[in-house]
């Protein structure tokens, strides 16, 4: 008790803590031997003053290493990964790991739920029927030899730190905190055994981080952990005060997935995918510069070699890869209501989290863990931001099952205005390397 006061005396005065001290506070909060209530003292502290980068090194290392730090030593080929801070429609992840298989990486991809406004890389995966994601080691493993990608969930032996810590930041009011953001991504991230990772992290309503100043930060926080761990590392910060693509809800992001993998689809999702993908095929080793290896992805999508591969991973993880080819043995909803333009002018976003409630409202979306997902549920965006509509032209469709569409339609109805001019913000903002 006496040394656990001294940890938190030590931050609550606004001091580094030492190495000693925080290996000695992470180890014994995952053994039980440090409470809950002391646990979130520390975790306000931090909050309040911050932590100085080589204190945040050490944090991470030690969150790391309270739990596996996957190897796969009989995979010669570089292994990389991307990871996004999330938003309406990103669904980047899903068409980007196996383009970049098919480029010649290894992508073992630890991915995580929605909640609140922001969709979940492996809900949308598991609108694909049978689609496991819930994998065992062995099971990743396999997967990623086989297929050069692997998509699971953070197993419990997997920065066990990181879980627990989570959970508590989360009931109290202590999940915005750059150094805590920085720790739990890259933690889980270094865990996977990457040689290098590329970071996009989201500016604009729709965004965890909305203020671009912080969301920079966030950026650069990362990308010293990466370069402490010696992992080659590069961050975007990208627009989410639009939806990306024109599609969120589950099946709908598959299918425009689908889209994408056929060479179809938003130019912003594929620009994206070739982007994130070329620079890791740059990080990798794999291209000389990301332009060129923006044009190897984009190859991969035009060929269909990316979605052989995409149809390999699902098969592998226990889905039906036949609704690549066959789109009814995805869930869709049974209705479908508008949203439409009561005015002539400009369409502008202006609260895109209000279109992630919105989702929620119809069952796409959980407020709370252990909430039921409706896949089938979710919006099409029938008109581009910065694009001129007439009143009565259908700018959202809303895939409804009959529930909350009453208030689903009240929350997109404040989203958005029509305005006499609007010009948007550029898809990437900046770039950002270790």
């Amino acid at each position: 008790m006496s040394d656990t006061r001294s940890i938190l005396a030590t931050k609550r005065d606004g001091r580094r803590l030492s190495t000693a001290q925080i290996r000695e506070f992470i180890s014994g909060y995952v053994a039980g031997e440090i409470t809950d209530y002391h646990a979130s003292a520390l975790l306000m502290a931090i909050f309040i003053h911050g932590m100085e980068e080589a204190e945040l090194a050490e944090w991470a290392r030690a969150m790391l290493e309270s739990g596996r730090v996957m190897k796969f030593p009989r995979i010669a080929r570089p292994k990389v990964d991307k990871h996004s801070t999330g938003g309406i429609g990103d669904k980047v992840s899903i068409p980007l790991a196996p383009a970049a298989a098919a480029c010649g990486l290894s992508v073992p991809m630890i991915s995580g739920r929605g909640l609140g406004h922001t969709g979940g890389t492996l809900d949308k995966l598991e609108a694909i029927p049978g689609f496991r994601t819930q994998l065992s080691e062995a099971e990743f493993e396999r997967c990623l030899e086989r297929t050069g990608v692997a998509l699971g969930g953070q197993t419990p032996d997997l920065v066990p730190a990181d879980r627990k810590l989570y959970a508590l930041r989360d009931v109290t009011g202590l999940i915005e905190s750059i150094p805590l953001i920085a720790s739990s991504i890259m933690s889980k991230k270094l865990a996977e055994g990457l040689d290098a990772l590329v970071l996009d992290v989201k500016f604009g309503s729709g965004a965890f981080m909305v203020e671009r100043a912080r969301g920079a930060a966030l950026a650069k926080a990362m990308l010293g952990l990466a370069r402490d761990f010696g992992v080659k590392a590069t961050a975007l910060h990208t627009n989410m005060e639009r939806p990306l693509g024109r599609a969120a809800g589950h099946t709908n992001e598959i299918e425009e997935s689908f889209d994408c993998l056929e060479g179809k689809g938003p130019a912003d999702l594929r620009e994206l995918v070739c982007l994130q993908g070329g620079e890791m095929l740059r990080l990798a080793g794999l291209a000389a510069t990301t332009e060129a290896g923006h044009a190897r992805i984009a190859k991969a999508l035009d060929d269909g070699s990316a979605r052989e591969r995409f149809a390999r991973v699902i098969e592998e993880q226990g889905g039906d890869p036949r609704c690549l080819d066959e789109r009814k043995r995805l869930a869709h909803a049974p209705h479908v209501a508008t949203v439409k333009a009561g005015r002539d002018g400009v369409l502008a976003w202006r609260d895109l989290r209000a279109v992630g409630y919105a989702i929620c409202e119809l069952g796409g979306g959980r407020k709370k863990l252990g909430d039921t997902i409706d896949p089938g549920v979710g919006l099409e965006f029938q008109v581009e931001e910065g694009a001129r509509v007439t009143r009565g032209d259908v700018l959202i469709e809303v895939h409804h099952a009959g529930r909350g569409l009453d208030e689903a339609l009240a929350l997109l109805a404040r989203s958005f205005e029509l305005v006499d001019s609007h010009v948007p913000a550029p898809l990437v903002l900046e770039r950002w390397h270790a």
